[in-house]
């Protein structure tokens, strides 16, 4: 083999290699674009569903609303005086946005010690797990992507408190979610077989 196709072999595998593809699909708004353009969102998604139950369309809609589908997806830094940085707004990471914390309590409750937030299976399997925490602790179904989001957000004390009612925009929020949910059901039953 000449040194010149070695080293393009070796360039080749290293790119392979590097960092995953964090950027999101295109049309954000059609289901079946996002799962044609990324088939392995879509296997992740009927894992979570066939395991936590949760629709894909509920999956779908919050990842949407949390990251738009970028992995690596973080929260803004803060700054003091508008230009020294301070740090980011939360540790709210990848796909699903989870916090530091409660991450962690995941990977302590499920065994799965090297799940990461930025791997789409990883992220989706976090959020079947804590809607099914959702439902036990507040009674929310799992089709009700609305209250589901809401608590998503607030977590479960703040959602039995009811701590949402203050924040008007969180509820034009969730409203929004819930009706990405519905939208994507309807396109997800559209979609070509080897999608859904």
């Amino acid at each position: 083999m000449s040194r010149t196709l070695r080293a393009t072999v070796f360039l080749m595998v290293l790119a392979s290699c590097g960092g995953g593809n964090y950027s999101a699909p295109r049309n954000l708004d059609n289901a079946c674009s996002i799962l044609a353009q990324r088939p392995t969102y879509g296997r992740a998604f009927k894992a979570t569903e066939r395991k936590w139950n949760v629709p894909v369309a509920v999956q779908m809609a919050t990842i949407y609303q949390e990251s738009k589908f970028i992995g690596n997806a973080r929260t803004p830094l803060r700054y003091v005086a508008g230009v020294i940085p301070m740090g980011r707004q939360s540790s709210a990471y990848g796909y699903s946005q989870a916090l530091d914390g409660t991450w962690d309590e995941y990977r302590r409750e499920t065994g799965r010690r090297s799940a990461r937030r930025d791997d789409i299976k990883d992220a989706t399997d976090f959020m079947g797990w804590y809607m099914n925490k959702t439902r036990a602790k507040t009674g929310v179904s799992l089709t009700d992507a609305r209250n589901q989001y809401l608590a998503y957000h607030e977590g479960h004390t703040g959602y039995n408190r009811r701590s949402y009612n203050a924040k008007s925009w969180l509820l034009r929020v969730s409203s929004k979610v819930g009706d990405r949910a519905v939208i994507y059901d309807a396109q997800l039953r559209t979609c070509p077989r080897r999608l859904r």
